[in-house]
């Protein structure tokens, strides 16, 4: 299981505003490609909804990716997790 030592520091925006966040390595590429994807749809909102603030825009985005099935997270991407919580798990019990 990694330890919060192998974190990275990358630096993202998401609707003109950027953030710092600390992540592990393996996952930039899905957390690059989950932001692109975010700010085309706040894109998107913003040329159907003119006129709105930014926060609008956000709180469109999240309304629809809590309401879509396909944009929760994948087996793909949970087994790993919930294999390593297993282990940690059994090696607890067997104590």
């Amino acid at each position: 299981m990694p330890s919060t030592d192998d974190l990275i520091a990358i630096q993202v925006t998401i609707a003109d505003r950027s953030y710092r966040l600390k992540i592990y390595p393996e996952e930039e590429a899905y957390i690059r490609q989950v932001i692109k994807n975010l700010n085309q749809k706040i894109l998107e909102f913003k040329t159907l909804y003119a006129g709105k603030d930014m926060q609008d825009y956000v709180a469109m985005c999240l309304i629809y990716y809590a309401t879509q099935p396909e944009h929760t997270l994948s087996s793909d991407m949970l087994r790993p997790r919930l294999e390593s919580i297993e282990k940690l798990l059994d090696q607890a019990l067997s104590r």
